[in-house]
């Protein structure tokens, strides 16, 4: 099964956008973990087709917020329907597993002792001064800790938080995962 881990980076904020909507922000990148290949990428808006090529032939989809997000997001450039791919969005494995919304850095932090470098709303001041590079590790960094958090909980069964009280472990079911995938990728767009 070909699983690929993903996060996007937008150039704006819903406030700039005068909006709410997901689809009304723009791109500015994105970086996947292909297990495939076993490498990181990183995308622009022009590197846009190469990426379609390999989510079509993409089994799973993993992120976190993704559904909510990151698919909605990159739905608004693919000529497709990206929700047709099967994904598990760990923001929701989790909060059905905690009884509530848990922010990556709070799950990392717990499960992995490692924090975010950053926030979106950094990524956003980067773009707006150039800085790509800064964009992009710090979106690399974020597709890493989902990789970690994701593998952790595959092969533990359970997940970490940090808060004011301390370290909480809880128990998330991970046996249905992979079945959210599965031999599925399919061609949506056209030649390839």
């Amino acid at each position: 099964m070909r699983k690929v881990i993903f996060d996007c980076e937008t150039k704006n904020t819903f406030q700039e956008v005068g909006s709410n909507k997901v689809e009304d922000l723009d791109l500015s990148l994105l970086v996947i973990y292909d297990y495939e290949t076993e490498r990181y990428e990183t995308f622009l808006e022009e590197d846009l087709p190469r990426l379609w090529r390999i989510l079509e032939k993409t089994d799973l989809l993993i992120g976190y917020n993704s559904n909510h997000f990151d698919i909605p997001l990159l739905n608004k450039y693919y000529p497709g329907d990206l929700t047709h791919i099967p994904s598990l969005d760990l923001l929701v494995e989790i909060k059905r597993a905690y009884g509530r919304s848990l922010r990556l850095d709070a799950v990392a932090s717990g499960t992995l002792g490692i924090s975010k470098s950053g926030n979106g709303l950094d990524a956003i001041v980067w773009w707006k001064n150039g800085e790509i590079d800064k964009i992009a590790k710090y979106c690399k960094q974020d597709v890493r800790v989902t990789k970690e958090v994701y593998e952790y909980a595959l092969k533990h069964g359970a997940l970490k938080v940090k808060d004011i009280t301390g370290i909480q472990e809880f128990p998330i079911d991970t046996k249905e995962w992979h079945a959210a995938g599965g031999n599925t990728a399919l061609n949506y767009t056209l030649p390839f």
